[in-house]
């Protein structure tokens, strides 16, 4: 069968081919540069713990040796302290923050391991055509005319030219935000703490600026602008950086300034992520950025979601539901986080009262900005697809733990039948769905013992039987669980369903609505609530 083609090697692009590699995918990355690498130190992303686990995961080493996690987050306003969240392994988790070149070249080196990624530079798609079985893209440059594949991704940014070529429109704001940018090494009073200040009390302030630790003393300094009108010179960032140095410092400290730029933040959202055989993902089919919200982590979960339903769909062939449902997922989970956004810019921006809170948020301007910034709430947390056309019909059986339906698991020690351990995160990307049975004491038992006896036979034995490649594996706790409860987690890590003991029957019925089979209209709950389908 063709391989995959994915147009664009950015961050995105090349995620995506790791994914589908370690489903035993192949897939042709068309790069339109020539393989460069575009040094900015002042275009850095920051990664929040899921979409950094899950590219770590893929072999990605440089966000462990170039990467900052920071220890604290700060929100300071005017000449106060007005919150320190302790992040890492004192409270909240800890995004990762890496220069975007840095993150690029570790995915490349990555793909570069592995046969089933073939990276093809100088390649511009020009048309697209398809058919039944696939898709054709041909090439402007110096090499192959044309590449066949069975499915493309378009992965190829904001101007993107699949987008364009497939004919989907791209509607949303321009210009919701603005900020003058600089990376520079200095000793700040708070390092490997990440700092908002607000309405800082020195000159050129502004409403608003971020200081953001990079590995090695480096620091990414962001400056909210008027959204038109300010000219940002040269001379005037330096004069920027140096008074905010001396606020923060008392005076100006000695300083390297490494790069400078002006960032402005589009919020848009293309119309289709689906045509026939064709997909949008990452910028290609949205922009975000305000509030703190960050792009790539969209990206990256995109490629979550779509990588495991084409490899479902490359081994065993297409699945219209299935293919469906990464529009109806992801398209639903960008948009809310987008609206999010909007809602909250007339809060923290407009100097207003609090009506309109978003639902969800804690109340403040302060746990808003932390939403943002951090990876929580509304505008931050890992998306959760409570009402996906994946989620299997409410049964008999079906019980409630600590994860609601459709929202990522909790990421608990599991063992495998052959007494492999590890952590349940480290077992998703590889394109099988995960049958968890919770069983204490387990730990402390002889696997000789346990792996014949109680429920575990039928359970093997149900999970051996299903329509999907499945992985069985077992925990000693989960939250919210009882004894012998089994939990059936996506190949991206979303909660399917959990149900009360083994029930063979309804664990096949689960298995095959993830697949795409078609599922019960019946989709009460034991309270009697319908849940919609999006």
């Amino acid at each position: 069968m063709d391989p995959v083609i994915v147009v664009g090697a950015g961050p995105v692009g090349l995620t995506l081919a790791l994914a589908l590699a370690a489903a035993e995918v192949p897939s042709v990355v068309l790069d339109e540069t020539g393989g460069e690498e575009d040094r900015r130190a002042a275009r850095t992303v920051v990664l929040r713990p899921d979409t950094a686990a899950l590219t770590a995961r893929l072999g990605c080493a440089t966000l462990r040796d170039e990467g900052a996690r920071w220890e604290a987050w700060r929100l300071m306003r005017r000449r106060q302290l007005v919150r320190r969240l302790p992040l890492g392994v004192e409270g909240f988790p800890s995004p990762v923050h890496i220069a975007q070149h840095a993150l690029v070249r570790g995915l490349r080196a990555a793909a570069a391991k592995t046969p089933l990624v073939q990276v093809v530079a100088d390649s511009r798609v020009d048309t697209l055509e398809q058919d039944g079985s696939g898709v054709t893209a041909h090439i402007r440059g110096p090499g192959k005319a044309y590449w066949r594949g069975s499915y493309l991704v378009g992965c190829d940014g904001a101007r993107s030219t699949v987008r364009k070529l497939l004919g989907v429109r791209f509607p949303g704001r321009t210009g919701v935000e603005r900020y003058a940018v600089a990376a520079l090494s200095a000793e700040l009073p708070w390092p490997r703490e990440a700092v908002l200040h607000r309405q800082p009390p020195w000159r050129t302030g502004g409403e608003e600026v971020a200081a953001r630790p990079l590995p090695r003393g480096g620091w990414r300094v962001d400056w909210l602008l008027p959204s038109r009108g300010e000219l940002v010179t040269p001379d005037a960032l330096v004069t920027r950086v140096r008074e905010a140095l001396a606020g923060w410092c008392g005076e100006t400290p000695p300083y390297e300034l490494l790069d400078t730029g002006v960032h402005t933040v589009h919020h848009r959202l293309a119309q289709r992520w689906r045509v026939g055989r064709a997909f949008l993902a990452g910028e290609a089919a949205h922009l975000l950025g305000a509030v703190g919200t960050q792009g790539l982590d969209e990206g990256v979960r995109d490629v979550d979601n779509l990588a495991w339903k084409l490899a479902l769909a490359w081994h065993q062939g297409p699945g219209e539901a299935l293919l469906d449902s990464y529009q109806a997922e992801r398209r639903t989970a960008v948009a809310a986080r987008l609206r999010a956004a909007d809602q909250s810019l007339p809060i923290l921006r407009g100097g207003g009262g609090l009506r309109g809170l978003l639902p969800g948020s804690a109340g403040s301007r302060e746990a808003l900005l932390a939403d943002g910034h951090l990876g929580q709430g509304p505008l931050g947390a890992p998306p959760a697809y409570p009402n996906s056309p994946l989620a299997p019909a409410w049964t008999d059986g079906a019980a409630d733990v600590g994860t609601a339906p459709g929202a990522q698991v909790t990421d608990v020690r599991v063992t495998a039948p052959d007494g492999t351990a590890g952590r349940l995160r480290e077992r998703l990307g590889r394109g099988r769905l995960l049958v968890v049975l919770v069983a204490p004491g387990t730990a402390v038992w002889d696997r000789r013992h346990w792996v014949t006896a109680g429920v575990m036979p039928r359970l093997a034995a149900a999970v051996d039987g299903l329509p999907v490649d499945a992985e069985l594996l077992v925990a000693e706790a989960y939250p919210g669980a009882a004894a012998h409860h089994v939990l059936v987690v996506r190949p991206d890590g979303h909660l399917a369903a959990a149900f009360a003991g083994v029930r063979p029957a309804q664990l096949r019925a689960a298995a095959d609505a993830v697949r795409g089979g078609e599922p019960s209209d019946d989709r009460k709950d034991a309270g009697g609530r319908t849940a919609p389908v999006n």
